[in-house]
């Protein structure tokens, strides 16, 4: 199968029947994809710890706690000792050392300063911070699409930052109109 378009900006859905333990069951947002591979941050599988216990580990102290009570996610497999942040860009934030702008309304960023201004209380409204990140290589995605191994659809926001990590995957399953738990494993033929 040939994706006649890129998937940046969209999420990835993995099926049902997807059993590499570090993609079954997760909801994918796609930050860069082209002829050279893709990448994404898994968003809605937890690494077990608040924002506040990273910042912490990062001697970086938090001015206000409530604002760092969610929980830092499992990016995914690559570079799991690698921080990422998935934001909304605001105007009045910004000018982070290392930011790329995905779409107007969201851009990721690997420096330290965002993770020190989120703990002043200062970074953007919307954020996710994750540990590590899910790669592939050139023509990688496409293949396991070809396999029935991923859905895509487009991204959503409110899914994104502002739902519970654990609807999120199927809150963009329903923007497909589908339920996960109904699908097969094997495509049809005719």
């Amino acid at each position: 199968m040939a994706l006649t378009h890129g998937l940046r900006n969209q999420f990835l859905l993995s099926m049902p029947h997807l059993e590499d333990p570090n993609f079954a069951q997760t909801l994918t947002y796609i930050c860069d994809h082209s002829e050279y591979g893709a990448m994404g941050l898994i968003i809605n599988r937890s690494a077990g710890m608040p924002i506040q216990e990273l910042l912490s580990h990062l001697d970086l102290k938090v001015d206000v706690p409530l604002r760092c009570q969610q929980p830092v996610y499992t990016g995914g497999p690559v570079h799991e000792d690698r921080g990422f942040v998935l934001h909304g860009t605001e105007p009045a934030t910004g000018g982070w050392l290392c930011s790329h702008e995905i779409t107007p309304d969201i851009s990721l960023t690997t420096s330290l300063d965002i993770l020190e201004a989120i703990a002043r209380g200062e970074g953007p409204a919307d954020y996710l911070v994750a540990l590590g990140y899910a790669g592939w290589g050139p023509g990688q995605l496409e293949a396991e699409f070809s396999e029935n191994l991923w859905l895509s659809c487009p991204s959503n926001f409110d899914i994104m930052f502002r739902m519970p990590p654990e609807d999120r995957l199927q809150a963009a399953a329903s923007v497909l109109g589908i339920n996960l738990s109904l699908l097969t494993a094997h495509a049809g033929h005719a």
